[in-house]
């Protein structure tokens, strides 16, 4: 059994090089299925983002991005985008979509049977918009500037400290600016220590959301204008998924 974290192995690189790019049928070939959970990673960016209220060259960050489909999403919508994540592995795939347009993979189907696929670059991007750097979402460098698209999908609830990123927000966002945030809230210890949840527990008798948590640490910079639910669905193989609903919100950055 490998001792690499999760998000470091070919396993978990082949299942997000699916969940980004992967094609409906090579993704669910079952026509009953949860059709309403794929291409989760564009909807994030083209059921969120609202191009109408970017300005002239706009900047994006993706914190988060997993292996970039996200980012270049973001690209078709802004002039530059900094994609962000902690495993190494992402990263390096990211990168290679970037710069070869493609990445081969090996889908699991059962057991020690896989499909070999190729992820590919859809038409329409221009993927040198884009750069991916390993980070730590909360320990960003300082040079990273100030964007008008943050999107943090499915990473509030992987962070150890997830308040001290949601307060390092209003420093990298222009003034309405907007803020994405999805996720199911699968809090695990394993991840985050309890008393840094932003929700998921009883608060003095009362039950404390992670809604109620964002509310408490972003409004005083952010304004929350929407919320929807985003469905999404992993592949693990051919007849093994994870179905799961997150929760999108959507908040704007307060100032001039």
């Amino acid at each position: 059994m490998s001792d690499l974290p999760f998000y470091e192995t070919d396993k978990a690189v082949s299942e997000y090089l699916l969940f980004h790019y992967g094609a409906s049928q090579e993704i669910l070939p079952y026509p009953n299925g949860p059709v309403s959970a794929l291409h989760y990673p564009v909807r994030c960016v083209v059921e969120c983002v609202d191009s109408g209220l970017l300005p002239y060259e706009s900047r994006a960050l993706d914190i988060g991005c997993a292996v970039g489909r996200s980012s270049f999403e973001l690209a078709r919508l802004c002039s530059s985008v900094v994609g962000i994540d902690y495993s190494h592995r992402f990263i390096e795939a990211a990168d290679a979509m970037k710069s070869q347009g493609s990445l081969k993979y090996l889908r699991v189907d059962e057991g020690d049977l896989g499909t070999e696929l190729e992820a590919k670059l859809p038409e329409g991007i221009d993927a040198n918009k884009v750069s991916f750097q390993q980070g730590d979402a909360t320990a960003l460098p300082d040079d990273l500037g100030t964007f008008d698209v943050v999107l943090a999908a499915n990473l509030i609830d992987r962070l150890e400290n997830p308040s001290q990123f949601l307060n390092s927000l209003p420093g990298l966002m222009n003034p309405g600016g907007q803020l994405i945030i999805t996720s199911p809230y699968t809090w695990l210890e394993e991840y985050t220590p309890k008393e840094n949840w932003l929700g998921g527990y009883d608060n003095e008798s009362q039950s404390q959301r992670t809604i109620d948590g964002l509310v408490e640490v972003l409004s005083a910079h952010f304004v929350k204008v929407r919320e929807m639910d985003l469905p999404f669905l992993i592949r693990e193989h051919a007849r093994k998924f994870q179905w799961s609903v997150a929760q999108g919100t959507i908040w704007i950055r307060k100032g001039q």
